[in-house]
């Protein structure tokens, strides 16, 4: 999908102030943006998603230069690198949500990272990948997110917290809301037996929503 101007102004506001309102991040800590018919709008650096301004927010055109509005956030070329390799991808979120963030710190092989325990992160995202920590802002972390995005809608980042994309705003935040669930649970059932879905269910589930198998690349 792609905004219109207004529009995309209009729900980059809305969906920050929801996301922020319900604890998924906190101060200046996240970045949301868009795509548009001319380009991308994103939120400016060092701005709170809970309190955006419409006509403060970043207008870039379609190779990633500063148009209007204040300053946009450094962390565009995460943004950049699934609208690259999504043709799908209408927005981009990334926060530091604290469950998701954890997750990303453990020192635990990847596909232990999110095991199958319900279907709907499966669903909505298919197999989350990691990617190694890089500095904020360090083109090598874009690099990797863009190595792994026409994979997966969802990367965590490691050391650092969770980016997704989806069709348009509404999709992405659901994603995102979904792998801080899906971390949380994994976290609260750490070291205890757990029931998996069986494999079979889980490849019936990639199937029917048209996900990437886990080792499938």
């Amino acid at each position: 999908m792609m905004y219109s101007e207004t529009e995309g102004r209009q729900e980059l506001v809305r969906v920050g102030r929801s996301l922020f309102e319900r604890g998924l991040t906190r101060g200046a800590s996240a970045n949301i943006s868009v795509r548009l018919e001319s380009g991308f709008l994103i939120t400016p650096t060092n701005s709170c998603i809970g309190f955006l301004e419409a006509d403060k927010l970043s207008l870039l055109d379609y190779r990633g230069e500063w148009v209007s509005g204040e300053r946009p956030s450094k962390e565009f070329i995460l943004h950049r690198a699934f609208y690259d390799q999504r043709s799908d991808a209408g927005a981009v979120i990334h926060l530091h949500s604290p469950y998701s963030t954890a997750l990303s710190c453990l020192d635990v092989p990847d596909e232990h990272l999110f095991p199958p325990l319900t279907p709907y992160l499966l669903i909505r995202l298919g197999q989350v990948k990691r990617v190694p920590y890089f500095a904020p802002g360090d083109d090598r972390l874009a690099a990797a997110v863009a190595g792994v995005a026409g994979q997966t809608a969802g990367v965590l980042m490691a050391n650092h917290g969770p980016i997704v994309a989806g069709t348009d705003l509404n999709s992405a935040m659901y994603a995102i809301e979904e792998l801080e669930e899906s971390a949380r649970i994994t976290l609260l059932l750490n070291n205890q037996p757990v029931n998996l879905i069986p494999e079979s269910e889980v490849e019936a589930l990639r199937i029917r929503y048209g996900h990437q198998p886990a080792h499938g690349e």
